[in-house]
């Protein structure tokens, strides 16, 4: 644990350094902007993926730029902090920000957003995997690069039905954040609407909660152990609940979200087997992906160390689909640039690909790593991409008011 706070601290010195004076763009040059936290527990999740970001900058620039323009990056703080949030977003639009990228969580990354937003300027969040990160909670001129919390418990559920062979579930929810929350409507939809799947039970609890004895007891008063327990929970908590129900005896396989990624919290559990979640990119040197391995060596010769967590990736996106759009617009207006997003059919990125619409500015469906652990080792062992987009209704949660109950 230490070593995941100390590498994502020191990855997010970069996005600290704020401009000491009111920067001029000038002819030669554009500006992009990261409203982003350097301070504050947020920092775990937008340093590296703000780290990302400037590699992708690098990377147009060491092609000659956008639209024949340099593009030059500029800071400032959001201190994890709603207030300093806004007043980031201003600071960085101030210096000739064209576009921004902001906090990887919705509720910390809106006020930026919303301050780019009454410009008319675009807003990328980092790795926001809320619905609200983009059209329905800021406006048109607000996106996400990562993907909805509902895709990542869909795919698990297909994946695992198509090649696993599992039929029955068990959900067990952290109700503390709608993040949560997402991952397990996502995998509801996808199990009992979709495939027919069968769940032996629904139950929730809290991330702080010392112990789910009660929940573990309802697991194991069941006639048969259910062939996947879907674990909806970020950690400390999630790294908890997994500990507790292993050591009652339940060994039944265990999926989880994105959130559960990495392997940094395992000393938790030693030697985890049965654990399953989807990534965007591995970080455990067996991504298929030969731009994504390059990726990696980019990110240790800037940080000193490789990637450590999935959220990394969706800060290159960041810039690349922003780039991507202003080169098919021809233009860095942010309505033409905004139109062309909204083009985007699974536009390939670095780490998949994305589509978007006017109604939906994030991910509904995208491609995804299965990775699984066995006696502590997380590994690749599969891909999948879900067979139809979660619905709105699925996204915001209006079928499965009972989960949280």
């Amino acid at each position: 644990m230490k070593k995941f706070v100390s590498l994502l601290a020191a990855g997010a010195m970069a996005c600290g350094i704020a401009a000491t004076s009111p920067a001029q763009a000038n002819d030669d040059e554009v500006v992009f902007g990261f409203a982003a936290s350097s301070s504050g527990w947020m920092k775990a999740y937008s340093g590296p993926s703000t780290e990302a970001a400037l590699i992708a900058i690098d990377d147009w620039n060491a092609k000659g730029g956008l639209l024949g323009k340099k593009i030059r990056a500029v800071h400032a703080d959001a201190k994890t902090d709603r207030v300093e949030s806004k007043k980031a977003g201003i600071s960085v639009l101030n210096d000739g920000a064209q576009a921004i990228a902001v906090d990887c969580d919705y509720d910390f990354g809106a006020p930026a957003a919303l301050a780019a937003q009454n410009q008319k300027k675009i807003s990328i969040f980092l790795c926001a995997e809320s619905v609200l990160a983009g059209v329905q909670g800021i406006g048109k001129y607000a996106f996400s690069s990562s993907v909805l919390a509902a895709v990542q418990g869909a795919a698990i559920a297909e994946w695992g039905w198509e090649k696993k062979g599992w039929r029955t579930a068990y959900i067990l929810l952290d109700d503390v954040i709608e993040y949560n929350k997402g991952i397990c409507y996502g995998f509801d939809w996808m199990w009992r609407e979709k495939l027919g799947g069968e769940i032996l039970g629904h139950d929730v609890f809290q991330n702080d909660d010392p112990t789910i004895q009660p929940q573990i007891d309802r697991i194991k008063a069941l006639s048969k152990e259910p062939d996947i327990i879907e674990i909806c929970s970020y950690n400390p908590g999630g790294a908890s609940a997994i500990r507790q129900i292993r050591a009652a005896g339940i060994n039944s396989p265990l999926g989880g979200g994105s959130s559960m990624t990495g392997d940094y919290w395992m000393d938790a559990v030693p030697n985890l087997s049965g654990h399953f979640v989807p990534e965007q990119a591995s970080i455990y040197g067996d991504d298929p992906r030969q731009a994504v391995l390059d990726f990696n060596e980019k990110f240790k010769a800037r940080t000193g160390e490789y990637p450590i967590s999935q959220y990394t990736y969706p800060g290159y996106v960041v810039f690349e689909m922003w780039a991507k759009a202003v080169e098919k617009a021809g233009t860095f207006d942010s309505d033409a640039v905004v139109e062309a997003l909204e083009s985007f059919r699974e536009e390939p990125v670095l780490v998949g690909t994305r589509t978007f619409t006017k109604t939906l500015h994030h991910q509904a469906r995208a491609p995804y790593l299965i990775v699984e652990t066995t006696n502590g080792k997380p590994a690749v062992v599969g891909d999948w991409t879900i067979s139809e987009p979660v619905p709105m209704d699925v996204l915001f949660g209006k079928r499965y008011d009972y989960i949280a109950r």
